[in-house]
């Protein structure tokens, strides 16, 4: 498995090897041993999957408090997206500071987003499919979110973003807004 460290401390980019011949192609998406060698660590409790019909549609920025908290391990089913990580951690040197990376289905990549990030992706082709393990249940009374174009953030979304977004993620609290949603 190839491993990329990301410019933000635990923020983790893998890709498993795919065993192809003329018929196609396998892939282990999820080995224990090897993600956490990486240092992408469960226990996964939920599996999602989104399907976004439009290019542009943005999901997010969203995060879990504690209790709740989550862990994210996205890939791409299908397609091509900007995902985005966002460190809310409190007293981080990068805290408020992004990372922003391609993920499509054609490479295989995966982005690990651990707990005190909030994350969102960007569709940049049509009829994009992600899937991500999560390591906490859904939970909305934890459920929170930040602006995805807050200017605070400086994160070089497409111009065509936010072509679809939800009411719900078009009304998020800047940075400046949430204050310190995970504690050191």
């Amino acid at each position: 498995m190839d491993v990329k460290r990301l410019d933000i401390d635990g923020l983790v980019m893998v890709k498993p090897r795919r065993f192809g011949d003329e018929r196609g192609w396998f892939v282990e998406t999820w080995n224990d041993e090897k993600h956490t060698a990486a240092g992408i660590t469960g226990p996964f409790v939920q599996d999602n999957q989104s399907l976004s019909r439009i290019q542009g549609t943005v999901r997010g920025l969203h995060f879990q408090l504690a209790p709740a908290a989550q862990g994210k391990l996205i890939r791409v089913i299908r397609g091509r997206i900007l995902d985005v990580a966002v460190d809310l951690r409190q007293g981080s040197p990068t805290y408020g500071h992004h990372v922003a990376v391609e993920l499509d289905a054609e490479e295989g990549w995966q982005l690990w987003v651990p707990v005190g990030f909030a994350h969102g992706f960007c569709t940049l082709v049509p009829d994009t499919e992600i899937a991500y393990k999560v390591t906490a249940l859904y939970s909305p009374a934890h459920d929170r979110g930040l602006l995805w174009n807050d200017p605070a953030l400086g994160i070089p979304w497409p111009e065509f973003a936010g072509a679809v977004l939800s009411d719900k993620d078009g009304k998020q609290p800047t940075l400046a807004d949430i204050g310190t949603p995970f504690p050191a």
